[in-house]
């Protein structure tokens, strides 16, 4: 197994991408950090975890709110013991034309994307500076790679987390902790009326080369190479899991 002993906390982890990649990491051996707004020990990932013998801890977090980050790292720490991978998931859509975007619109997803992301970075890379080790693992989209109608806010801040994850990784790269970032497509409930819906499903579909959305099982292998030794000299990097959508 390619974990064993580590441990690692999934942001957004209650279903979706985040409770994936959770799942998967404990399959590899890992003891999972599971975070949300409103996770609970009663949700099915918790369960799941336990049944692969590893150990599950719960907390809950406002990523945007700097105190309760802190607060959820040490939780996790006096449970867990040291975090030894970090995965920024958390996120959500609050989509608008440009011209007709709130400022609160723009706050709330800049807030929880991109200031989330930083925080929960910035908890963790300390001690992993310290001991000479870390994974951290942003997840980015194609919005932030190429733009996209209809949510500047969220372009904008995922935008924002590809240049943090570069940023972070050239700053922490002599220290043993990497940075990279995963950009996967219309594989979360904040995107699957991208799938669901007949007419954006067959807009969409025709610019995937493989012709098809992917399942989020089908993202979570990129996050536990990411978080191996097997990319011990991979920093600074998006990986994109789209069906060949985009290629950089």
């Amino acid at each position: 197994m390619k974990l064993t002993g580590k441990v690692a906390l999934v942001t957004g982890a209650k279903d979706g991408i985040g409770k994936a990649v959770a799942l998967a990491f404990a399959n590899e051996g890992a003891d999972v950090a599971l975070v949300s707004r409103s996770i609970t020990r009663e949700d099915d990932v918790v369960r799941e975890i336990e049944a692969l013998g590893r150990k599950a801890c719960v907390a809950t977090v406002d990523v945007a709110n700097k105190a309760s980050v802190l607060a959820m790292v040490q939780k996790v720490k006096d449970e867990l013991g040291q975090i030894d991978i970090l995965v920024n998931n958390a996120g959500l859509s609050k989509p608008a034309m440009m011209l007709k975007m709130t400022e609160e619109q723009w706050d709330d997803v800049i807030n929880i994307h991109l200031k989330g992301t930083f925080l929960c970075m910035q908890a963790v890379a300390g001690d992993m500076k310290a001991r000479g080790y870390g994974r951290i693992i942003n997840v980015t989209s194609s919005a932030g790679l190429q733009g996209t109608i209809g949510q500047v806010n969220y372009a904008a801040a995922k935008g924002g987390i590809n240049a943090l994850t570069k940023a972070g990784a050239r700053e922490l790269a002599k220290y043993g902790v990497t940075v990279n970032a995963i950009s996967p497509f219309a594989v979360t409930k904040m995107t699957e009326k991208i799938s669901t819906d007949p007419v954006l499903s067959v807009k969409y579909t025709d610019k995937i080369p493989m012709g098809r959305f992917g399942q989020v099982e089908e993202m979570a292998g990129g996050f536990v190479f990411l978080a191996s030794q097997d990319a011990s000299y991979i920093t600074g990097q998006i990986l994109c899991i789209e069906g060949g959508m985009i290629m950089r």
